[in-house]
């Protein structure tokens, strides 16, 4: 089960560069939908001459159906095949991935509807990581 953006099935040379991407899983069964926020990499330690050292591994990101308990019992259930994932935003550290799941996540209003499988939301943002993106950023629009 692939990850599509802009139509286009995401490769590995896409996310080059990238921390992670925030996302949106469509149920195509019931148009029900998920938005959240995933890294391509997560913590490890591994064994160097004895000593530990850390690292930062695959997290599993290919098959990835969100942290939702509902939306997990619904793949195990309808099978993989009827939920299309896509990536909305590739973002270039943890501060982008929180604030733009955040910003779909109130735009959208999926806290105020059960068109959504989202049931809660918490973030911690920095203004200063944003930084970067202040010179490319419009009002009223989003940076993908």
């Amino acid at each position: 089960m692939a990850w599509f953006y802009n139509g286009v099935e995401v490769t590995d040379q896409m996310i080059e560069g990238h921390y992670g991407y925030v996302y949106c899983i469509t149920n195509k069964v019931t148009g029900r939908k998920y938005i959240g926020r995933k890294y391509f990499t997560k913590a490890a330690t591994r064994q160097v001459n004895g000593k530990k050292k850390k690292t930062r591994v695959n997290s599993g990101w290919q098959n990835y159906f969100g942290s939702n308990k509902t939306i997990i019992e619904d793949v195990a259930t309808m099978g993989a095949d009827s939920f299309h994932r896509e990536v909305l935003y590739f973002c270039k550290n943890r501060t982008e991935c929180s604030y733009y799941e955040t910003y779909e996540i109130f735009v959208r209003g999926c806290l105020l509807t059960p068109d959504y499988y989202n049931d809660w939301v918490t973030c911690k943002i920095r203004k200063a990581h944003l930084k970067s993106n202040t010179n490319t950023y419009k009002e009223g629009e989003a940076k993908h």
